[in-house]
């Protein structure tokens, strides 16, 4: 019999056997690949992945990494919550962003990234990137959110003449939280994609999309999966922290 998904029931033994199976399937793909350059099995990643996680170079490319993801965080949530209020509740604006809109979901990141490089260069263009795909993302976000408002609650907020600054503190505002709380767990792990996606082409000094691309370079495999599982630890870590954060922002405003 399966409990029910609360703290202490079975689940998370069937999460460690689903690593067991994940490690079992990678170990088994490594020797049907037959070559360690190919296809590296988990104990020769996880040897170079304890030797590289001590060194300077990967602590300083970790922090150059973590700082781009945060700018680009604090540079695109800002803008995208303000750019949705905006959108959702004036229909001028909404027709002047839906162009800019459309543009940056069609648009290839390669593309993004490499016009970005021409005018930033290596060390900003990461962040730029991660801006121009968080924002869009936020922003949406907060236009559902606009759009869950009770319209009665509206009228009855107009009959009682609030100011539309009053409007928007007493309820939208509290209405947007939750659905700007999810738009900023979801933005979190784009970014960290994103930041690292541009890293990797654009290759500034000391990140790890740098290091994966001079693993790959130097046909250094085992090397290339440590970046990679060293930065799926970071992005894990970094949601696991946030989501910690936005359930003791929940408990403590009393928010849905």
């Amino acid at each position: 019999m399966v409990k029910n998904n609360k703290p202490g029931g079975y689940f998370p033994v069937f999460g460690f056997l689903g690593v067991l199976f994940l490690l079992f399937f990678w170990e088994l793909a490594s020797r049907f690949s037959g070559s360690i350059l190919l296809f590296p099995g988990p104990l020769p990643v996880f040897i170079r992945f304890a030797t590289l996680i001590t060194t300077e170079t990967f602590l300083r490319s970790l922090g150059n990494s973590f700082v781009r993801v945060v700018l680009g965080i604090l540079i695109s949530v800002p803008l995208g919550v303000l750019a949705g209020i905006a959108t959702g509740l004036d229909q001028r604006a909404a027709a002047l962003f839906r162009p800019l809109f459309s543009v940056i979901s069609a648009t290839p990141v390669m593309a993004v990234i490499l016009i970005a490089f021409l005018w930033l260069g290596s060390e900003r263009t990461p962040i730029f990137t991660a801006f121009l795909m968080v924002f869009p993302v936020m922003a949406a976000n907060t236009m559902t959110g606009i759009g869950a408002v009770d319209p009665r609650l509206v009228e009855l907020l107009r009959v009682y003449r609030l100011s539309r600054a009053e409007t928007l503190r007493r309820l939208y505002i509290p209405t947007l939280v939750p659905f700007i709380l999810g738009g900023l767990r979801s933005s979190l792990s784009l970014c960290w994609k994103v930041v690292v996606a541009a890293e990797v082409l654009v290759q500034p000094v000391r990140s790890l999309g740098t290091g994966m691309q001079q693993a790959k370079a130097q046909l250094e495999t085992p090397e290339l999966f440590a970046w990679t599982a060293a930065t799926v630890l970071a992005a894990a870590l970094s949601q696991s922290l946030l989501s910690l954060l936005i359930s003791v922002v929940k408990k403590r405003g009393g928010i849905s």
